[in-house]
């Protein structure tokens, strides 16, 4: 598949979910706004996965109740 990490990478994973479902989007503004091209609303979401030498670490992830 290409190459692996080794120790010591963060990865930040950052999808955007639409409400339409379509996924087309248009980058505005000085490169850092996105906006859909059907005008529906989205959400960004964020995690970082640590690459450690004991393995994947999420720290970004809450547990649920």
């Amino acid at each position: 598949m290409g190459s692996t990490a080794a120790g010591a990478v963060a990865l930040a994973i950052e999808p955007l979910g639409t409400g339409s479902g379509q996924d087309a989007c248009q980058v505005a503004g000085a490169g850092r706004t996105l906006r859909t091209n059907d005008g529906f609303r989205a959400a960004h979401v964020e995690h970082t996965v640590a690459i450690t030498e004991d393995g994947p670490r999420v720290p970004t992830a809450r547990e649920v109740p």
